[in-house]
């Protein structure tokens, strides 16, 4: 037994991408959740790799949830040496203070925000955990991508930075009912640094009167801060595979 199962949302861009491709490899079974599969994933796919894309809305969490808990329990308990979920996935709404996000347009894309980057990532981790329980001779690792945002606020993005504070805090609470099983898996929110994707576009295109914190995001670009979608992801694989994973259940990537 030395299959390894890798469940990544969000696979389909930026760093999601990055990480789908670099876990593309002999002996790896991937399953990619997201809105839109990619083409030159499963061309790129190498003999020995098992790669499922499905196209998945995970603003409506329940549905996906339910799929993964499905096919998890169709598979044998003793397939895979290892089963690791990432969530990855996670979307920035609107850039404005919250008192000016009132409209239904408005509201609506607050509440898929918290959909996408907290409800779902709770749910497939349920999902995830409870299918897998038996098991037992499986190493299982929960890797939630989390933000320096959830950490540290900044103004116009109430939602984004509630929703990575409260991933932070419900993997917390997730450690603790895993350190009390027998079998129990390695659990972390990790923080990946910054990372030149569509968001940080986003961030530093904003207009100034309604981010104040724009300039710091044209200064990370500036500056070089940032880094490439491949290479974020390459730190953060290298993180999952730390002898002391799961040691500490919220981390940064930056950290030695």
């Amino acid at each position: 037994m030395s299959e390894q199962l890798f469940i990544l949302t969000g696979a389909s861009r930026g760093m999601g991408l990055g990480l789908a491709l670099q876990l593309l490899q002999p002996g790896h079974t991937l399953v990619c959740m997201s809105r839109h599969s990619r083409p030159e994933l499963a061309s790129g796919a190498p003999a020995g790799a098992t790669l499922e894309q499905w196209e998945v809305d995970l603003a409506q969490p329940t549905q996906a949830a339910a799929r993964l808990r499905d096919w998890l329990a169709a598979q044998p308990a003793t397939r895979y040496a290892g089963a690791t979920l990432i969530n990855n996935a996670g979307v920035i709404p609107r850039i404005a203070p919250l008192s000016a996000c009132t409209s239904a347009a408005d509201l609506a894309d607050q509440a898929n925000a918290l959909r996408v980057g907290l409800e779902a990532p709770m749910l497939l981790t349920a999902a995830f955990l409870g299918a897998t329980e038996g098991w037992t001779q499986t190493a299982r690792k929960v890797l939630n991508i989390s933000s320096g945002l959830g950490r540290r606020a900044i103004a116009s993005q109430a939602a984004y930075c509630a929703a990575k504070a409260g991933m932070d805090h419900f993997t917390r609470s997730v450690a603790l009912d895993e350190a009390a099983k027998p079998h129990g898996a390695k659990v972390c929110s990790l923080a990946p640094g910054v990372i030149d994707t569509d968001m940080q576009v986003q961030l530093r295109g904003a207009d100034p009167a309604g981010f104040p914190d724009v300039q710091h995001f044209a200064a990370l670009k500036a500056g070089g801060s940032l880094s490439t979608p491949q290479a974020a992801a390459a730190r953060v694989l290298a993180w999952l595979e730390r002898e002391d994973f799961g040691s500490k259940p919220v981390a940064d990537v930056r950290e030695a």
